[in-house]
């Protein structure tokens, strides 16, 4: 079995049929995804769309580029009735894009992280060329004594913040991006993070990897990104699939 641990197939642009979506999923070993929410009403979206289909599971948050719009209500959707929300996310910093203000996108990451700390829930960071700044945010709480528990979506930086991240306990997820880089420094990277710390996404409809470039994403394609992995550590697909799925039910609690 695989876990798709991070895509936005519910978002109501989402280009393919879901119905054919799903089914692609599950005849790929794809039993499990998490949605999540970029915004209020996305992650409202997120629950919706885990509501309806066995094995998918909602992540709520605002994310930086949409910072600047507020994250007011978002504990709203945390309630019991929303019992497939696994994790807030996805939060954090991002300075290539700059949508929000810096000082804005702090703000918002500070809260949530509060939030998800108060409700004992796992963090799906979204950091993008603003690790200066971020650690020192991510220590901050470490320090007064409180765990944070979650993974680092999407990384595409440098093993040094690859290096930070495992110390800190964080799980670093890997998508298509990690099957189409050219960049030699951040393929040894890549080859070198440790699978007990991996996990697969697909961020659909970003992102596609090798060998459907061109193509929109899907949860199926975690297939193929389970594949690269395995081949450039020159070990079986069962393995990744295996430990990756382990470390997904383990982060999000969900049930293996």
């Amino acid at each position: 079995m695989l876990v798709d641990s991070h895509c936005h197939i519910h978002d109501s642009d989402y280009p393919l049929d879901i119905k054919e979506v799903m089914a692609r999923a599950s005849q790929a070993d794809v039993m499990q995804m998490i949605c999540i929410g970029t915004s209020l009403s996305d992650s409202q979206l997120a629950i919706d769309f885990a509501s309806s289909y066995e094995g998918v599971f909602a992540s709520i948050g605002v994310h930086p580029h949409n910072a600047s719009e507020g994250w007011d209500g978002l504990e709203k959707l945390l309630n019991p009735k929303n019992s497939s929300v696994v994790a807030v996310g996805e939060i954090g910093l991002d300075y290539f894009y700059n949508h929000s203000p810096k000082d804005i996108q702090i703000k918002a990451l500070d809260a949530q992280i509060e939030l998800a700390l108060k409700h004992n829930l796992p963090i799906i960071f979204h950091i993008r060329e603003a690790f200066d700044d971020f650690w020192p945010i991510f220590d901050n709480f470490q320090s007064t004594g409180r765990s944070i528990r979650g993974v680092m979506h999407c990384f595409t930086d440098t093993a040094e913040n690859a290096q930070k991240c495992l110390e800190r306990g964080l799980f670093i997820g890997v998508n298509g991006y990690s099957t189409f880089v050219k960049d030699e420094s951040q393929k040894a990277m890549f080859a070198s993070l440790p699978i007990e710390k991996l996990l697969l996404e697909t961020d659909a409809p970003y992102l596609t990897p090798t060998p459907f470039r061109g193509k929109i994403n899907e949860p199926a394609f975690v297939r193929n990104i389970a594949d690269y992995h395995a081949m450039i550590r020159n070990i079986s697909f069962d393995e990744v699939a295996i430990t990756t799925t382990k470390n997904a039910c383990q982060l999000f609690d969900l049930k293996n």
